[in-house]
């Protein structure tokens, strides 16, 4: 068994070696808390998320450490004198868990906010300082407090994205006029007169706050150490964010990540998300129009480094992919009964679905191997073919178990959703005994009407020697 990942530093397939085979640590950049998510958001932590599953599948254990930044500059300019900067954060950090949480996403191993990590922040910036990458602006100018990594210090800046220092846009992040050159970016911003007090924090160089590269290398190191397996964000995070995390953390003489992972980014009918072309979806508008289960397997089902483009099919095709999957298995518990539960405990994954797995988290290949397993399991269960029928059921069951998309899985039951669903299953099944009582008297017109008012519902039927079950139609 071999895992390979892209790593974008290498810009090539490795072979994954984790430092410690018993513990797989991940550090993944969370969300900056400004405003709530979008499904851009959600596909990102996606991505990590079924990447965690499977290493810990692999590896037996993952340490996964996911932050949030809750002080930035975006953050200070959303609040209002009505809510804070800090309320503001803390209600936006509760709406990302809320909508992670629909999704299925696993809560992290640790979870910690930039502001409680500030002295570890303020001990690097005092290495990089002592070791010559690193310097305050002048006293007396007008970016005073500011304290600035100095790029040209490190010869290595660039490796990750593969540029040159020169051909580089300047670090648009604080006051340029303390810089000694414009690419230099901030590690500690000096509090301005019109930022709130409480957003500032004593320091060696005056009372300020963290830049934003400066707070993930203080918490990954804090949480995982000075060297930890993968690295994780979207792919619009590699510069500056991730470029500056890794000059300042080498520079500090830490080794730091061995794996870069990048997750694509969402594309709305073929173009850029953006608020000026209002084609924004926030995760709050889908969750509440779609099952989150569908949402779940939609932004899943590319490939995690490819651009996922959502249109208005995006969601109906997964809701149909997520039907078939949730009619087989109703299917195979009630034809198999106990069996289908005593054959789960001893199943293993399927050969060619862990491969597309290990082959860079090849969930397409992955959910390929599941549909036609479905399929065969369909057709084990028509022919009668009980072995079949079970080998298929137990295959289906830990592949989706995995992914996190087991449609019979407790989880996915909302309230509301039982409820309609438990209705809804009282009307059908109303129907279905009319319908025998018209075919048991001979009356072949009323059950033929009855059938066809059940089929243009979009029920299936299927009638079976215990009984008639119905399901969605695929159609």
């Amino acid at each position: 068994m071999t895992v390979q990942l892209y790593d974008t530093k290498a810009q090539a397939l490795r072979d994954f070696v984790p430092l410690d085979p018993r513990n797989v640590t991940i550090y993944v950049c969370g969300p900056t808390v400004q405003s709530g998510p979008h499904i851009g958001h959600l596909r990102g932590a996606l991505s990590f998320d079924i990447l965690r599953r499977w290493l810990a599948h692999r590896y037996g254990r993952v340490t996964f450490v996911r932050n949030v930044t809750d002080i930035d500059d975006k953050v200070l300019a959303n609040a209002t004198d009505g809510e804070p900067w800090w309320a503001l954060a803390y209600r936006m950090e509760q709406e990302f868990t809320r909508a992670y949480t629909a999704i299925g996403i696993l809560a992290p191993t640790y979870e910690p906010r930039a502001t409680a990590s500030v002295p570890q922040m303020q001990e690097l910036i005092q290495r990089l300082i002592d070791a010559g990458h690193a310097y305050p602006a002048d006293a007396g100018s007008d970016a005073a407090g500011d304290v600035y990594f100095d790029v040209r210090s490190w010869p290595s800046y660039g490796s990750l994205t593969n540029q040159s220092l020169d051909a580089m846009e300047p670090a648009a992040d604080a006051d340029p006029r303390g810089k000694r050159d414009p690419r230099d970016f901030a590690l500690w911003k000096g509090g301005k007169a019109d930022e709130p007090a409480s957003a500032t924090w004593e320091s060696p160089w005056g009372p300020g706050r963290p830049g934003w590269h400066i707070e993930c290398s203080a918490m990954s190191r804090r949480y995982l150490g000075t060297e930890f397996d993968i690295h994780g964000g979207g792919l619009d995070l590699r510069f500056p964010h991730h470029e500056n995390e890794l000059a300042q953390s080498t520079a500090a003489g830490d080794p730091f990540a061995r794996y870069w992972v990048h997750n694509g980014l969402v594309t709305i009918a073929g173009q850029k998300m953006s608020k000026s072309l209002f084609n924004f979806i926030l995760a709050e508008d889908v969750l509440r129009e779609r099952d989150p289960l569908v949402v779940r397997y939609a932004l899943a089902a590319a490939h995690y480094r490819s651009s996922l483009d959502i249109t208005t099919s995006t969601f109906d095709e997964a809701e149909a992919a997520i039907e078939r999957i949730r009619t087989f298995l109703e299917r195979a518990v009630r034809a198999l009964r106990d069996e289908a539960d005593d054959v789960i405990v001893d199943a293993v994954v399927p050969a060619r679905f862990a491969a597309a797995l290990d082959d860079d988290l090849g969930v397409p290949q992955a959910l390929a191997v599941l549909h036609e397993t479905v399929r065969d399991g369909n057709t084990a269960l028509d022919a009668g073919d009980r072995d079949a029928a079970l080998r298929a059921f137990a295959d289906v069951a830990v592949m989706t178990g995995i992914l996190g998309i087991d449609p019979l899985d407790p989880q996915w039951r909302t309230a509301d959703a039982s409820a309609a669903a438990s209705a809804l299953d009282t009307l059908v099944k109303t129907m279905i005994a009319q319908r025998a009582d018209a075919r048991a008297a001979k009356d072949w017109a009323a059950a033929d009407r009855i059938r066809d008012a059940i089929a243009a519902a979009g029920i299936a039927l299927e009638d079976s020697a215990d009984g008639t079950h119905w399901s969605y139609s695929d159609g």
